[in-house]
């Protein structure tokens, strides 16, 4: 009778390691179906770039309703910041990012009112196209880090990933503006 229950304790250990499988897939499901509580998107100021120039690129991020996410440079030493990191890339360089200034907003959790964003904000990006890049299509990437809170509590950081085709055209070539709503809200200079 000993050995038989011996026997059975390998199946009771294969049994709890399959049923703890399944619930940390279910729970990485759920968590993949939750929607996401910021959205980015990256676009150019212009149609295209001249290489050996200076182009207008801007993260326009979208922060789902009822959450927030601190400003880049929060109001407390210990908050997290938003920060937007490009990649490095031998077409583009990063000249200077532009982060909004965030609003001051009172919570329960805090007797100080912080400085936030909530809905759309747009970060602008400053890139240097180096000289000496022969015309094509280039990828640049990189990506968003934030960490979101609801007036409860904050979730752990994210980051959400961003990218930008972008087209490098001979000097002789025109650009054309584009997205001119969202760049007006940029200050670059």
């Amino acid at each position: 009778m000993i050995r038989n229950r011996v026997r059975l304790r390998p199946w009771r250990s294969l049994g709890a390691l399959l049923c703890g499988a399944v619930v940390a897939v279910a729970a990485t499901l759920a968590q993949a179906q939750r929607p996401a509580v910021v959205t980015a998107r990256m676009v150019l100021a212009t149609d295209a770039v001249h290489p050996g120039t200076s182009a207008r690129a801007a993260v326009e991020a979208k922060i789902a309703s009822g959450f927030h996410i601190n400003e880049h440079h929060p109001s407390l030493d210990y908050l997290i910041p938003t920060e937007l990191k490009l990649d490095p890339s031998p077409q583009f360089s990063v000249a200077k990012l532009v982060y909004p200034k965030g609003e001051l907003k009172s919570f329960s959790f805090s007797d100080t009112p912080l400085s936030v964003y909530q809905g759309t904000f747009a970060i602008g990006a400053l890139l240097k196209v180096e000289a000496g890049t022969p015309p094509g299509e280039y990828k640049l990437q990189g990506k968003l880090r934030y960490q979101a809170c609801n007036d409860h509590a904050c979730l752990p950081p994210a980051s959400v990933p961003v990218s930008l085709s972008v087209r490098v055209v001979k000097r002789a070539v025109a650009l054309r503006r584009v997205n001119g709503r969202l760049f007006a809200t940029i200050e670059f200079d």
